[in-house]
């Protein structure tokens, strides 16, 4: 409940915030405006934070040209969902000119087949000699006309072929990218909704065991704030630097939000995913961080973690809502450490016993 009341306080907070700079920024409080204003003020987007951020500091005027742009950079799912369906389309309307070439050369055949019926009639006729020639010119014609209709049929049907595979190409990457974070190169918000779907019904059928982890950097805007966006980047590579490194085979690693990232552990219990949890917790602490336009070394940053074991028949919602009390109250622990969904089960415990 605490921790359900300390998201709440921070949502509202940050609705008011959003509210407010939208005012003051002369900005129309449309739904599409206010996502964008949103997600500012929560720090999801730091390449996008950092153009909204230094224009609200030289006052420029948001223009719904810009705003449009805002969005675009913000929001690249949108253009990778029209690309997948401008491509979809072109796949289609190929397969349709296949379709219609093959329909022609049906056509083709079955007239082809006719001519030789007909002449096949003929033959058993008696004819003269110029008679006879005329029927061999009109078969050796057809014939002809038929191989090079053939002809080009294949390198057309060859051509289309090409062409949906390059199409094909192409949307796997958009697929890749609509599935991939800009900024790490880690999986995406998307891509774990329907990684865990995927992960929890796995689980189930096999019987095995399922952990999630929820962590989150440190004092992250504090560090943003005091050394600029583009550390800020740096740290967030790092950290999912980091989750790759420790992270294999069909386990996945995601930023969730923000500087908040989410990992899927499968076929792994609660005592091993602390194990792991832990292991990549102190390998973030070990990595040095610098300062790439100085050089200068910034000392080390740390994440908190927070691990649930999927239980019975739960959802996704409510496995990562274990796993983000978990995060909350290791938060409330000091920070730089790793609480279990065990752990809340033995305090509760030992505060019934109490």
């Amino acid at each position: 409940m605490l921790e359900r009341a300390l998201r709440s306080e921070r949502e509202q907070a940050l609705a008011r915030t959003t509210f407010a700079l939208m005012g003051e920024c002369d900005v129309a409080p449309t739904p599409e405006n206010y996502q964008l204003f949103y997600a500012y003020s929560a720090g999801e987007n730091p390449a996008t934070g950092r153009i909204i951020g230094d224009m609200i500091a030289a006052r420029r005027p948001f223009s719904p040209a810009i705003l449009d742009e805002l969005r675009r950079r913000s929001f690249p799912h949108d253009r990778a969902e029209r690309a997948v369906v401008g491509i979809g389309e072109n796949i289609s309307l190929s397969l349709e000119e296949a379709v219609a070439k093959l329909e022609l050369a049906s056509q083709h055949a079955l007239a082809y087949g006719n001519t030789l019926s007909v002449a096949s009639g003929e033959l058993g006729d008696s004819h003269s000699p110029d008679s006879m020639r005329r029927l061999v010119e009109n078969l050796i014609s057809a014939t002809k006309a038929m191989e090079t209709r053939t002809r080009a049929l294949e390198r057309e049907l060859h051509q289309t072929s090409q062409q949906v595979g390059e199409l094909r190409m192409q949307l796997d990457s958009v697929r890749k990218e609509s599935l991939t974070d800009a900024l790490t190169g880690i999986a995406n918000r998307k891509a774990f909704d329907n990684e865990l779907r995927e992960a929890i019904d796995d689980a189930r059928q096999n019987g095995d065991p399922l952990s999630l982890f929820m962590c989150d950097i440190d004092l992250f805007k504090s560090f943003n704030d005091t050394w600029g966006h583009q550390t800020g980047d740096q740290v967030l590579r790092l950290v999912a630097n980091c989750l790759s490194e420790n992270v294999k085979g069909r386990d996945t690693a995601a930023r969730y939000g923000g500087e908040e990232f989410a990992v899927i552990v499968r076929k792994a219990n609660i005592h091993a995913a602390i194990s792991l949890a832990n292991q990549i917790r102190a390998n973030v602490e070990n990595k040095k961080l610098v300062k790439k336009s100085t050089g200068d070394i910034l000392g080390s940053i740390t994440i908190s973690i927070g691990v649930a074991e999927l239980s019975g028949e739960e959802s996704a919602a409510a496995l990562i809502q274990r796993a983000d009390a978990c995060l909350y109250r290791a938060k409330n622990a000091g920070r730089n450490c790793v609480i279990s969904d065990r752990d809340l089960r033995v305090s509760a415990m030992e505060t019934d016993a109490a």
